[in-house]
């Protein structure tokens, strides 16, 4: 009885980490159920993946943004003119590769921190603020297109980002019809991840702070693993892992370090519980909004650049209702609407409920109209799980 009692009480107290590993899981199994598994298909999951790219790293910024207790209502037409942007760069002012996406996320920098200054600066509310952002970006993408209208990008390396997938090693008669690479990638992910949860418990036991009780951290680490593995065997079934799936991966594994073992992200954290104490203690509050705001609009170019790529083209309409997709992602993974509370690793989770949703009620066949009520009933659930989860905690 011990062990079921310690699982209890584990997830009673982190309700709000593993909150959204169930959800995601419960919605895969029902999905799995209502379209004899084709929603589970190799195929399917690797789709599903690549359609969740652009979302998750427009969702990874916009926790940090709502974490200080701000908003972003800009980054979708943002990410649809940088988008544009590029494509005009690579098809009318023959730039290579190299130079183009470099230069789109140093625009997307500016664009950041132009949304920044009045936020910063000025006290203008966020929402005001990326709002004015919100009708200029649309404006300007009009504009970029207004000549052509959609622009095709026949650049493959440029498409390979959104729609290209890892290479393989040759067939040597072992394992055919699956994506070794992949599978190796699996494997080193599910040591790494085991190596450092065992150095994390190791470190914590060492200063005394609380941790899982043993057998609940031997079933996390094989669950984890269970799903890495799973996950990596899927992908490997069709094509591998690809190129958005990677970058995907980095920025997670990039804002991950920087949110839990950096001094910058103890400091965004402590803005977001509290602002004014915050700068009493000495955490430059301006700055870090500046900072915060930059990541937002840089990952907001890296957001266009995967949905251009996979595209293929720029369109007039390139990053339509992406900011409420990001915004509900966010909120799904876990981040408090009063701020100081989320991951990063939630925001992903979060992204891809989301399209999870999409994706299976498309397989079902589902009515456009009764989709965006289903997503809009999944929102408000999860905004009114952290307000009772925070209510519980006080």
């Amino acid at each position: 009885m011990s062990f079921f009692s310690d699982v209890q009480k584990v997830l009673r107290e982190n309700i709000r980490e593993y909150g959204m590993f169930i959800a995601l899981f419960v919605i895969m199994a029902i999905f799995t159920f209502t379209t004899d598994g084709i929603f589970i298909s190799s195929r399917n999951i690797s789709n599903l993946l690549n359609q969740t790219g652009y979302i998750a790293v427009l969702a990874v910024g916009m926790t940090l943004v709502i974490v200080i207790r701000h908003i972003d209502l800009s980054v979708g037409f943002l990410a649809g003119f940088l988008g544009a942007v590029a494509a005009i760069a690579l098809v009318f002012w023959k730039l290579p590769v190299i130079v183009v996406i470099p230069m789109v996320l140093a625009m997307g920098v500016v664009a950041g921190l132009i949304t920044a200054f009045p936020v910063a600066q000025l006290k203008i509310p966020s929402f005001v603020a990326s709002l004015a952002g919100w009708l200029i970006y649309r404006g300007l993408l009009l504009l970029a297109t207004i000549s052509t209208g959609t622009i095709v990008i026949p650049n493959k390396a440029f498409n390979d980002i959104g729609n290209g997938y890892i290479p393989d090693l040759p067939e040597m008669g072992f394992l055919p019809g699956l994506h070794k690479v992949t599978l190796l990638l699996g494997v080193l992910a599910i040591v790494f991840f085991i190596v450092s949860e065992l150095n994390n418990r190791r470190n914590k036991l060492a200063y005394n702070f609380e941790v899982l009780p043993r057998n609940i951290f031997i079933l996390k680490l094989v669950l984890v693993s269970a799903l890495i593995g799973g996950i990596t065997w899927v992908l490997a079934g069709y094509n591998g892992m690809s190129w958005t799936v990677v970058i995907m991966l980095v920025v997670l594994g990039i804002y991950n370090f920087v949110t839990t073992q950096t001094v910058l992200g103890r400091h965004i954290y402590a803005i977001g519980g509290n602002p004014e104490a915050a700068e009493l203690s000495g955490i430059n509050v301006k700055n870090l909004t500046y900072i915060v705001f930059a990541s937002m609009g840089m990952l907001s170019a890296l957001s266009g650049i995967l949905f251009t790529s996979r595209l293929q083209s720029a369109t007039t309409t390139a990053g339509t209702l992406f900011e409420l997709d990001a915004i509900a992602a966010a909120y799904v993974g876990g981040v408090s609407a009063a701020g100081g509370v989320g991951k990063v690793m939630g925001s992903i989770i979060g992204a891809l409920v989301m399209t999870s949703l999409t994706s299976g009620m498309n397989l079902m066949g589902m009515d456009i109209s009764l989709q965006y009520v289903v997503r809009g009933a999944v929102l408000v659930f999860a905004v009114i799980f952290d307000v009772t989860t925070r209510s519980r905690g006080k």
